[in-house]
């Protein structure tokens, strides 16, 4: 959950900070659930989601967003869209979600050579 609450920080440009302003949950809160001490409760989930206009099923990974986007930037995406279009890639996909543009690509070109 709280890797979709942060790609939803990025996406919408907002801190933590602001979120817990606007939605009455405190920072502590956040903090917990970053570092896996306590779990969400339904209603800050529902807060959380109403913030962020999406559902809860979305924010707990349970639903998919076709309006959010994974990566941070636009090079990282059209690098992303080459690997899942070349099968022999395709598993690298979910490792592309964590990698800056250079190593993704640098990691790309080094596996096509290979493939």
């Amino acid at each position: 959950m709280y890797e979709i609450f942060e790609q939803l920080l990025v996406k919408n440009n907002v801190s933590t900070y602001k979120v817990s302003k606007e939605t009455g949950i405190a920072q502590s809160v956040f903090s917990s659930w970053k570092n896996g001490i306590s779990n969400p409760k339904q209603d800050k989930l529902q807060k959380i989601a109403d913030y962020f206009n999406v559902t809860v099923d979305y924010l707990m990974g349970i639903e998919r967003d076709q309006n959010i986007d994974y990566y941070l930037n636009d090079e990282t995406r059209k690098i992303a869209q080459e690997i899942f279009d070349t099968p022999e890639l395709k598993t690298l996909l979910d490792l592309s979600k964590t990698l800056s543009p250079e190593k993704l690509k640098a990691l790309t070109q080094f596996l096509k050579e290979f493939c």
